[in-house]
């Protein structure tokens, strides 16, 4: 091997948020006031980088804009993420002209993630002799270590360059073989990335399942070793578990390649970074690279404010660093910004407030509960504001009595329907009031749905939209009632001037930001859709939701029981097959018996672990040839089922109310669909028998009413034949046809009445598909095709109907 090519593959990304946010309280600005914090940090990473590895080749990936693969499998993918900071991408631009200034390669491949192009790369050049170094901070590349890749994160805040190999990453995680750490990033899942893990397990939980079992696969095939709450909780999420490994795997196989003459660290471009130096005023990094002669020639000009003080007054402190003005920005909170809040404790003050309220047109409302699930909450206090910077707390006892007593007073205001009710995520609190007998009424304007529509990729938490939008920085809820944990406390323990302060201010910045997205919601084009839909179904929701549904729990207790006894059965006749007893949720063993003992052919690759592949796909190809693959797939359906909804959904009946009380998001998909949680009623099964017999157990809540099911005929492909005009889809609409049917006559170039339910369901698969820009690769993991066939289905299809894909 040639040591002396050396590969260095920078996280573009990861190292400008890194620079960013470590700088975000000293921000750099230039004198056209230009934040050039990101810009400074990646470009002087880079130049360190540069100068003390002197790289023989180089290249910078970056993420794109487009929708990634993981996205296209788990909409809630990275979903938590916080908006793109304004600085960030206006310095974007600048980055990228420096990285070519560099003449350094840009490498990005829209569908996948800077990880996969770099873990794709590292791996080819490990094979052509190089020693790659992935320049990240990030803790998921452990997965790729190797004794020829390392993890190079550069200095930072003070901490020396720290170059990961194999034993540090092993050390670090504590784990043998580096390829486990995707197991344990998989139990333990990112918050940042919203991967969702197991919950209740962290990294020290994580670490130990790892160290016993070797992998998230053997985990599952062994939860009888373990015990008690952590025994249920890894049984009740093993699809999750599976399904966060996956997202936390880096792609190996991104259809992506370079150039090697390209890579070579070549000098750079000193004209045009000296042109770039200078406009974003870089003298010591200029005179570094260019050499004494550079100098920074100032824009004229004042610089841009951020934010003022209520006197007009910028809140700064301003000084110069390295050539660029340093800034120093306040934002505004609670104790920087005039505010009148009022606590409502007696008889008299309630009086006083509600003949206040009685003479507003709108007014901000906002609850304050023991819990975050309604249907366990009580009500704690309820805060009013009708003016900026003002409002009033009044606290809600443990009494139930004197809490209705309270609410009498306010009950003809909030079902006032000529007062307009301002909320964030107000169902909850509308929910929260019906359980006391107040119908909130009247119009309404839910700033949570409102920022749904204004930017619907992003997320829609307060805290994080009145940084975005008003510059202010809320009060976090770890002051009030500390930290999550056993200590922490209620609202009804915590200091009552906190506590005003607290609430009062979720009700002020709400109206605040109403007053902003009013006319947001006018320029996006979006107001009559929020006022036409999205406002009017939130009493629909709230309703349907306070209703709930009842559970026949009699007769799952019985189909349970019904359900062990099948389960038993195909366990023996596995194992009657197998010659031998094993454990069937174990795909390690399952692997031996089936492709050693019983010598069944395996086609496919083994995993990283050296194990056979027993997953769905592989037991469907076996199906038909050998009966013990069918008994295996009806075993895992039959468990499945079992654990995941007929004895999960008893426990989920409300004590209250006898019924299952489900929450459907509003602002969750970017497609405008409603999800359903806790418990998830969109998903109970349907396409099996077996799965069809659990919805028996959703019945009529007495003897006066029944269940009515209704469904809009393919609306969303409607939709889609009217925007597109194409002339294919829209007959087979006007004819009457099955839509899916038809598609998959004219793809597969069948008639109508030779097309198999797998040819439907293919079909189906492929019009919402492209509907939501589904890739080839997506497709092919949906429907557990190859890939090639795949694009094949798509490529008919786009022939077929030539409208949709213009």
């Amino acid at each position: 091997m040639n040591n002396d090519k050396r590969l260095f593959l920078l996280d573009a990304f990861a190292l400008i948020y890194r620079a960013y946010f470590a700088l975000s309280k000293t921000p750099f600005y230039n004198t056209k006031g230009i934040n050039t914090t990101a810009i400074f940090g990646f470009t002087n990473t880079l130049v360190d980088l540069i100068y003390r590895e002197k790289p023989t080749h180089i290249a910078v990936c970056f993420d794109t804009a487009a929708r990634t693969n993981r996205q296209t499998e788990f909409v809630e993918y990275k979903a938590n993420r916080q908006d793109q900071p304004e600085d960030i991408t206006v310095a974007i631009p600048y980055i990228r002209k420096i990285i070519e200034a560099f003449r350094i390669p840009i490498v990005e491949l829209d569908g996948y993630e800077a990880d996969d192009v770099i873990g794709t790369l590292a791996k080819k050049a490990e094979q052509d002799g190089y020693k790659v170094y992935m320049v990240t901070p990030d803790k998921d590349y452990g997965q790729l270590v190797t004794e020829n890749i390392f993890m190079y994160k550069p200095a930072y805040q003070g901490r020396p360059v720290e170059i990961l190999g194999p034993e540090e990453i092993k050390k670090k995680w504590e784990i043998d073989d580096t390829c486990k750490v995707i197991d344990i990033l998989g139990l333990m899942g990112d918050s940042i990335d919203n991967i969702p893990g197991i919950p209740g397990v962290g990294e020290k939980t994580a670490k130990k399942l790892i160290q016993e079992f070797g992998s998230i696969e053997n985990l599952l095939a062994n939860t009888e070793m373990l015990k008690g709450k952590l025994q249920q909780t890894i049984i009740e999420n093993r699809e999750i578990a599976l399904l966060s490994k996956k997202l936390a795997t880096i792609i190996l196989e991104v259809p992506v390649s370079v150039d090697e003459e390209k890579l070579i660290m070549e000098e750079p471009d000193k004209e045009e970074l000296a042109r770039l130096f200078s406009d974003l005023e870089f003298r010591t990094l200029g005179k570094r690279i260019i050499g004494e002669g550079y100098a920074v020639i100032p824009a004229a000009g004042k610089q841009n404010e951020l934010f003022e003080s209520n006197t007009g007054a910028p809140i700064t402190d301003s000084s110069v660093l390295d050539g660029v003005t340093l800034k120093k920005t306040v934002v505004k909170n609670i104790s920087n910004t005039p505010h009148n809040y009022h606590l409502v404790d007696t008889e008299i003050k309630i009086l006083e407030l509600v003949a206040k309220l009685r003479n507003e047109k709108e007014i901000s409302v906002e609850t304050e509960s023991t819990d975050v699930n309604v249907n366990r909450a009580e009500l704690a206090g309820i805060s009013f504001s009708f003016q900026p910077h003002e409002g009033y707390y009044v606290p809600i006892p443990a009494d139930y009595n004197r809490t209705m007593e309270i609410l009498s007073h306010f009950k003809p205001i909030l079902e006032d329907e000529h007062i307009l009710k301002i909320g964030e995520n107000i169902k909850y609190d509308m929910l929260l009031l019906q359980a006391y007998g107040v119908e909130v009424k009247g119009p309404m304007f839910d700033t949570m749905l409102a920022h749904y529509l204004i930017e619907p990729d992003q997320r829609h938490v307060m805290d994080i939209i009145a940084e975005n939008y008003l510059g202010y920085a809320t009060i976090p809820i770890e002051e009030i009632i500390g930290k999550k944990g056993k200590s922490q406390g209620t609202m009804r323990e915590a200091d009552i001037s906190k506590v005003t302060d607290y609430v009062v201010e979720d009700a002020d910045i709400t109206l605040q930001l109403k007053n902003i997205f009013v006319p947001l919601l006018r320029e996006r084009e979006v107001e009559k859709l929020f006022n036409d839909v999205e406002v009017p179904l939130v009493p629909v929701l709230t309703d349907m939701e306070f209703a709930g549904v009842k559970i026949d729990k009699q007769f799952l207790e019985d189909y349970s029981r019904q359900m062990e006894k099948e389960i038993t059965q195909l366990e023996n006749t596995v194992y009657e097959l197998a010659g031998v007893q094993f454990n069937l949720s174990s795909p390690k063993q399952l692997g031996e018996v089936l492709f050693e003992k019983l010598k069944i052919p395996y086609v496919g690759k083994k995993t990283k672990t050296g194990q056979y592949s027993t997953d769905e796909e592989t037991l469907s190809k076996l199906a038909n040839d050998f009966a013990i693959a069918k008994n295996l797939q009806d075993y895992r359906e039959w468990t499945k089922l079992k654990s995941t909804y007929v004895d999960a959904l008893p426990l989920l009946i409300n004590h209250k109310s006898g019924r299952v009380h489900t929450s459907f998001n509003q602002a969750i998909a970017a497609t405008g669909r409603l999800s359903s949680v806790d418990p998830n009623l969109q998903n109970i099964p349907i396409r099996t028998d077996r799965g069809k017999e659990i919805r028996k157990a959703f019945i009529a809540r007495d003897d006066e009413h029944v269940l009515l099911s209704c469904d809009y005929s393919q609306i969303e492909l409607r939709i889609i034949a009217s925007l597109s005009e194409d002339e294919n889809m829209i007959e087979a609409f006007r004819q009457g046809l099955d839509i899916h049917t038809a598609t998959a006559a004219r793809v597969y170039s069948r008639d109508l009445d030779l097309v198999t339910p797998d040819m439907r369901r293919n079909a189906k698969a492929v019009n919402f598909g492209i509907a939501y820009g589904q890739s080839a690769f997506g497709l092919s993991q949906t429907l557990r095709i190859s890939r090639a066939e795949a694009k094949e289905i798509i490529d008919n299809y786009q022939k077929q109907f030539p409208g949709v894909s213009r």
